[in-house]
């Protein structure tokens, strides 16, 4: 499989060994084995999605602000998610929450075809920006409401949320196809529990819950522009 690889950045100074590190420590020691998963992870530059007074805590277990009141998750849950969709090469993947770009980066370094929405215009340009700057320019981003979903894109193999819902859009259950998995953390703030959702026939959906999680909540956008 061929796969994407980012350039380097001559702002950024490229932080190699602290990916394998957080591959190794956050990761591969929490359970995660998916080789692909594994390897986009210790690939993408992470500090090139964070603001740069805080490149050097890029690879910590932690979420980071990136403004907008916004968040980048941290390394493990990222992988989690990611690693639940049990992606193929050539999957098409819906993103809802595109943030900063770094998880769309991720499934793209996966040979995923990707599609991102993000709420926020200000986010979604400057993330669509740094992709293509970065070498992911395949990566097909907008600005606009996530829980429409991307309707000329469906059906997809795959859908990861990236923001908690009280629920899981109806609209998102409908554009994902016969067999897809869609990952996506539910429930109030204090009390999400991240689930993964399998179609399995027009109205059936196996639900598989993956655990405790905390995230921004899902707030619905403002039109639909194209960024990047």
């Amino acid at each position: 499989m061929r796969r994407t690889a980012p350039a380097r950045s001559e702002a950024v100074p490229d932080r190699a060994e602290a990916r394998a590190r957080m591959v190794e420590t956050h990761l591969v020691a929490r359970g995660l084995r998916d080789a692909a998963v594994l390897e986009a992870m210790g690939a993408v530059p992470r500090e090139a999605f964070v603001p740069a007074d805080l490149a050097a805590a890029a690879y910590g277990d932690g979420p980071l602000p990136i403004g907008a009141g916004q968040t980048i998750s941290q390394p493990y849950i990222v992988a989690l998610m990611i690693e639940a969709l049990a992606l193929r090469p050539g999957d098409r993947v819906l993103e809802v929450g595109a943030g900063c770009g770094y998880a769309a980066a991720v499934l793209a370094r996966m040979g995923a075809q990707v599609f991102a929405i993000e709420r926020h215009a200000a986010l979604g340009e400057a993330a669509g920006a740094r992709l293509a700057a970065l070498g992911f320019g395949s990566v097909h981003l907008r600005v606009g409401d996530g829980q429409a979903g991307w309707p000329e894109a469906a059906p997809f193999d795959a859908i990861l949320v990236s923001a908690a819902g009280p629920d899981v859009p109806p609209a998102l259950k409908d554009q994902l196809r016969d067999g897809g998995r869609l990952v996506i953390p539910v429930g109030p703030p204090g009390g999400q529990t991240l689930l993964r959702l399998t179609r399995r026939g027009p109205d059936r959906f196996e639900r598989t819950d993956l655990g405790p999680v905390s995230f921004v909540p899902l707030l619905r956008g403002v039109g639909t522009v194209e960024a990047g």
